[in-house]
């Protein structure tokens, strides 16, 4: 019945190139993949410990149900990740779309519902991973479903991978894939997660595609002092000599630079932005305004203070087990996020510089994603993301954006994969809302993942299938 349900007129949109396209009706589709999305959301993926082959399960148990064939690959049984193919003729190379299945951690108490049940209200869909990452597997899983209803001919292969442990445990996923099983997932292009639209006045006014993202590079500060009673001061007090290390490194005003895709990135903003705003984003770099525009950043929109620099957070203290008892040693975990073309090593150093403290010692956490050069934006993948994106939204312009967060999309490009990020469009609002990724009451606009599942698929109709 759902077969009946799309309406399948083959039209010739592109009378330059003959690309076939076909209409779908999004209403019935998009009801069918919001639906999805709430199943995947309901089932709890948390990282640790992961569990996603039951996503993976719940992934296969559907396009099975299509006649779509999948296969599982786990280097832990309960850790799986699912590849699906549609094969062309072999005149292009793939294009591998992905999505991961695994999800951070909740606080449930801070949760106004519980944050598994994928509830919808108010036009959203609530639930830990609408956001991050379960919105690009739906939409991948409705690409691949689509692909064989409408039985597209293509002239490259289209391969989907629902990937495992993405957040911090890429050994059983991605790295996996990488050097156990490249040729199942080896392609020319990729496209995943670490985009988003920004909607104005009820339209998409900007469209961001990821083309790059900074360097989880975290490190753990450990102060040390003399243990001893509460009731007395000492002036070697690891919680004190912490403190001072967690605030002097968190309000190190690092330095600011440019690259490719954020120069383009604010060129094209300031072309498009009220005059007011104009104005910071014409000025990022002119020494007399930087002090200014930097602070408005922050306050404003941190997420242009972030891709500017790198950037210093802290996120996790640690210290004392007693409230009258001081601890001989307390610890900080600084979630360290680098430029792509940062210089690690340097970097610890002038950190170190800026604490001036031999108590407190700089433990960097071990490299688990390689620096990777950032994707092309004059290339044909780059250039169809671009013409969909203002096909659907001609108000719209689009933006190449570094990724302030980090995708398995690093180690695709160290593999000399072109790599994309996509994401629904949000209103500034709710992107400085604590409804976000990996926030509490994390949510995503029932009408943003539906043009997201269209906007995909319309991008893998020009890109693979034949003329």
């Amino acid at each position: 019945m759902r077969r009946l349900l799309l309406l399948v007129l083959p039209l010739f949109l592109n009378a330059a190139n003959g690309q076939q396209s076909y209409l779908v009706d999004w209403d019935v589709v998009g009801r069918e993949a919001i639906d999805h999305l709430v199943e995947l959301v309901k089932i709890p993926s948390v990282n640790p410990p992961g569990n996603e082959t039951e996503v993976a399960g719940y992934i296969k148990a559907v396009l099975a149900a299509e006649g779509v064939e999948s296969e599982l690959y786990a280097l832990d049984p309960a850790r799986a990740n699912l590849v699906a193919r549609h094969e062309g003729n072999g005149s292009k190379r793939p294009i591998l779309i992905m999505g991961h299945t695994d999800v951070v951690g909740v606080q449930t108490e801070k949760w106004y519902a519980d944050p598994f049940s994928g509830i919808r209200e108010d036009g959203y869909i609530y639930g830990r991973g609408t956001l991050d990452d379960k919105d690009n597997v739906a939409a991948g899983m409705m690409v691949m479903i689509l692909l064989k209803r409408l039985g597209v001919p293509l002239d490259r292969d289209v391969i989907f991978l629902a990937e495992a442990g993405e957040e911090g445990t890429p050994e059983v996923g991605i790295n996996f894939m990488v050097e156990r099983h490249w040729d199942v997932i080896e392609a020319e292009y990729s496209i995943a997660e670490g985009g988003q639209g920004v909607i104005r006045d009820g339209r998409v006014h900007t469209f961001g595609i990821e083309t790059t993202e900074k360097m989880p590079r975290r490190v753990t500060l450990v102060a040390r002092g003399t243990p001893g009673h509460g009731s007395i001061p000492r002036l070697d007090n690891a919680v004190m000599i912490l403190a001072n290390a967690v605030a002097r490194a968190s309000a190190w005003q690092t330095e600011m630079r440019l690259n490719e895709t954020t120069e383009t990135y604010f060129r094209r903003l300031a072309a498009i932005a009220p005059q007011e705003e104009a104005v910071l984003y014409e000025n990022v770099t002119n020494p007399e305004m930087t002090q200014a525009v930097q602070q408005q950043f922050l306050e404003t929109f941190p997420y242009h203070y972030s891709i500017l620099r790198t950037s210093v957070v802290p996120t996790v203290i640690d210290a004392g087990f007693r409230r009258n008892v001081i601890p001989s040693e307390a610890s900080a975990i600084l979630d360290i996020r680098m430029l792509p073309d940062e210089d690690v090593d340097g970097f610890y150093e002038q950190l170190a510089a800026v604490i001036d403290d031999p108590r407190v010692e700089i433990v960097p956490e071990p490299v688990y994603r390689p620096a990777a050069p950032a994707s092309d934006i004059d290339n044909e993948m780059f250039q169809t993301l671009e013409r969909v994106a203002v096909e659907m939204y001609p108000e719209a312009t689009v933006l190449p954006i570094m990724s302030t967060g980090a995708t398995d999309m690093a180690q695709m490009r160290a593999m000399g994969v072109q790599s994309y990020g996509i994401g629904p469009a949000r209103t500034i609002d709710e992107i400085n809302s604590g409804f976000g990724a990996h926030g509490d009451n994390e949510r995503v606009a029932e009408d943003a993942f539906v043009s997201m599942v269209e906007y995909l698929w319309r991008v893998i109709l020009e890109m693979a299938a034949s003329e």
